[in-house]
């Protein structure tokens, strides 16, 4: 995409198409209006679900890119040869083969070909005729390097306690991380093999150029355990487990060799983040970003299913609408000291990639970022909320930011419960390379309706416009208006030292 389509006519036919025919909540105000036409047209059919490298991205960045242009922002890539959106290549990989041959001695043992699962997050990963190894519950997987290398690690699913915010497969990452040639999980608890399938069949996604793994996991059933450790002649599943529990125990060869393949499909996919910037006084005081991801899963349930689009309206058609309102009584006011960009981000669905792209390439050097402020899943809350913040305690922006509440008059959440979406958002990329990055919202502060809304509605096809509540929205707005202004006054906030290069070039 180029300027020119920037300056093309958006599908206003489209748009108003879609908002003549959704639910018209009521509104209050004509922020409330303003915030409910740019959810309405985002979240709409015509936009197909908002999926990087379709024509839902197209129409997406033509509407948003249409609307900060008239606002009166500049591009904010800083690149004359990619002005307002910033290319993103993304890799898609989707698992394809998995094979999985135990052999005792030189005898290939029989097994259920459908209890067995191997996947990879490379394009082929193969480890041939390796012993393999029971390591009970492993807690500390680091003291057993000389024990994993070259080895395929067995453990028990019912034996695996994941640390809080890990997934369910973070102790077989752990094992990898520590040498192991594969992990194979035994799933004896809840899950099941379907279960497993169904999710690690999902495509994986990563940056291109980015290092992709390699590495393999297997899974299997418990009548697949009990096969094989039949053949082994040590005992069954049971006595594996009662070994596992046991206080002074220690890893234990299973007698059996294993040769495990996994292969992916793999796809790339051209998305972009769009970047927009309202210029300051000086450029040299650093810079305060504005962000919000633009995109979501596009189709996502097949017919008989009466929707089949997820049209992301909460997550994120309301944040964009949140920061291009933002942006516009930030244009319309007084000229900050400091540089504001609006970065609109892909790829936040698979894994933040958008924020990983900037804060890989930025247009500005990322220690002269002084404030990132981002909105995702506003719209939650009717006004008059306290307003959470998540990132509390973790940058120097908690004082600023209780200034700025004790000036609107807003309460804020005590203590740090908010903290744990902390690791679910785009700021945490800026977090973990020493960007001062928040979310300041009142969506997170009733959290009977944040776990209504994550139990019926989240990235499902019932996050629709028609549920969304545009009072809190219209607080939010204002709450980022106020950030932006507070953090962009080199006066009231000094920030770091910024670099004496020019930022305003790459």
């Amino acid at each position: 995409m180029a300027l020119a389509l920037l300056l093309s006519p958006i599908m206003a036919s489209d748009a108003v198409s879609a908002r003549s025919r959704a639910p018209q909540p009521q509104v209050n105000s004509p922020l409330e209006a303003a915030l409910r036409r740019h959810v309405e047209t985002l979240a709409s059919d015509e936009f197909g679900g908002r999926e990087p490298g379709t024509d839902g991205e197209t129409r997406t960045l033509r509407y948003l890119a249409r609307q900060w242009f008239d606002i009166g922002m500049v591009s904010g890539t800083n690149d004359p040869g990619n002005e307002w959106f910033a290319p993103v290549e993304v890799v898609e990989r989707v698992p394809d083969l998995s094979r999985m041959v135990f052999l005792r001695g030189h005898r290939r043992l029989p097994i259920d070909g459908n209890g067995v699962f191997v996947v990879t997050s490379g394009l082929r990963s193969l480890i041939e005729d390796a012993p393999l190894l029971f390591v009970g519950k492993g807690a500390n997987p680091d003291a057993a390097r000389t024990e994993l290398a070259g080895r395929i690690a067995v453990i028990l699913d019912s034996q695996t306690v994941a640390a809080e915010g890990e997934g369910q497969d973070a102790r077989a990452g752990r094992l990898l991380d520590a040498g192991a040639a594969a992990v194979i999980t035994v799933l004896d608890a809840k899950r099941t093999i379907e279960d497993v399938v169904s999710r690690r069949r999902r495509p994986g996604y990563a940056l291109n150029g980015e290092r992709l793994g390699g590495d393999l996991q297997a899974y299997m059933t418990p009548a697949v355990a009990e096969q094989i450790l039949a053949a082994a002649g040590g005992g069954g599943l049971d006595a594996l487990r009662t070994l596992g529990e046991q206080e002074d125990f220690s890893s234990r060869p299973i007698g059996l060799t294993g040769t495990l393949e996994a292969t992916s499909r793999e796809t790339r996919i051209h998305t972009h983040n769009l970047i927009g910037k309202i210029e300051g006084k000086r450029h040299d005081l650093g810079a305060v970003v504005l962000v919000a991801h633009w995109d979501h899963f596009g189709r996502c349930a097949e017919p008989p299913a009466e929707h089949l689009i997820c049209n992301g309206a909460v997550d994120n058609a309301s944040g964009l609408a949140v920061v291009t309102e933002a942006a516009r009584m930030l244009s319309a006011g007084r000229q900050s000291d400091r540089d504001i960009y609006v970065l609109a981000t892909t790829g936040e669905e698979v894994g933040f990639l958008g924020a990983l792209a900037f804060a890989e390439n930025p247009p500005i050097p990322l220690d002269a970022i002084v404030a990132v402020l981002n909105v995702d899943s506003t719209g939650l809350v009717p006004a008059g909320l306290p307003v959470s913040v998540i990132g509390s305690g973790m940058t120097d922006l908690d004082d600023g930011i209780s200034t700025v509440l004790k000036g609107l008059h807003k309460k804020e959440v005590s203590g740090n419960a908010a903290n744990a979406y902390v690791r679910r958002q785009d700021g945490w990329v800026f977090i973990q390379h020493d960007v001062p990055a928040v979310m300041v919202s009142s969506a997170y502060s009733d959290q009977a309706r944040l776990d209504r809304f994550m139990d019926e509605r989240y990235h499902r096809p019932t996050d629709i416009a028609a549920q969304v509540q545009y009072g809190g929205m219209a607080e939010d707005v204002v709450l980022q208006v106020e950030l932006a202004r507070f953090f962009a006054d080199s006066r009231r906030f000094s920030g770091p030292p910024v670099p004496h290069q020019e930022i305003t070039k790459r």
